[in-house]
């Protein structure tokens, strides 16, 4: 199964009020393994930066005044993301302005009923804990030493690491499939005992065997396994 994790950094948080994405950062799982391929690319949002923004995530007007508008790279992310469940952290913050730019570019939305929030599951997992993308990291003791400001495909990565605690990716090499486990059961079932060419020399002296044969009689009767002729 291929799944996209997501995220976006963005100039606000309302693209009602006019705010855009300024990056998207994207790492794909497959069977819930990260592959090494990733979508990361940064936008001019044809608009200035809120200073709030800024300070989040560290990207300035002057750095994106050059970069490609969402409108030149709509079709390659398209194409990435494919028709794969998203996972994202705080799911319908990043659907309302991805969708807002894909109707920009008269593209059809994403829909909500293919995002995967990690919110929503660490909600359920751990009840009345904090769900911050940095608080789950903690959680689970994932590395956040490289994270001084939020960067969408950074975050995006961390988010994979976080998603694959909470459904337990992790441990999900150590599980078989059924087909394996049926090859298991077929190899168990077929292997035969191995037996020595030739049986190991007695090493007990023929007063142990006597005393042995005597305790086993008297104690045990002469039916029980241990008596030997």
């Amino acid at each position: 199964m291929r799944e996209i994790v997501l995220d976006t950094e963005t100039t606000g948080l309302d693209p009602d009020a006019g705010h855009r994405v300024v990056e998207i950062g994207c790492v794909e799982l497959l069977d819930h393994f990260p592959t090494g391929r990733h979508f990361q690319r940064y936008l001019n949002p044809e608009r200035e930066m809120a200073a709030d923004a800024e300070r989040v995530h560290g990207i300035t007007n002057d750095f994106l005044k050059d970069k490609p508008l969402f409108a030149h790279i709509v079709e390659e992310f398209l194409e990435f993301i494919g028709d794969a469940p998203l996972v994202i952290h705080n799911a319908g913050f990043d659907l309302k302005f991805l969708n807002a730019e894909l109707a920009r570019s008269a593209r059809p939305p994403l829909q909500a009923a293919r995002a995967i929030d990690t919110i929503e599951i660490a909600k359920s997992k751990y009840p009345g804990a904090r769900y911050s993308l940095d608080e789950l990291c903690k959680r689970f003791s994932i590395d956040l030493s490289s994270r001084s400001l939020h960067g969408a495909l950074l975050d995006a990565e961390l988010t994979a690491q976080v998603y694959l605690e909470l459904i337990g990716g992790r441990q999900k090499k150590l599980l078989l499939s059924e087909a394996e486990a049926a090859a298991v059961d077929v190899v168990l079932e077929s292997r035969v005992a191995r037996q020595r060419p030739a049986p190991l020399a007695v090493l007990l002296t023929q007063l142990e065997s006597e005393a042995h044969a005597l305790f086993v009689a008297a104690e045990l009767g002469g039916d029980a396994v241990w008596s030997w002729p």
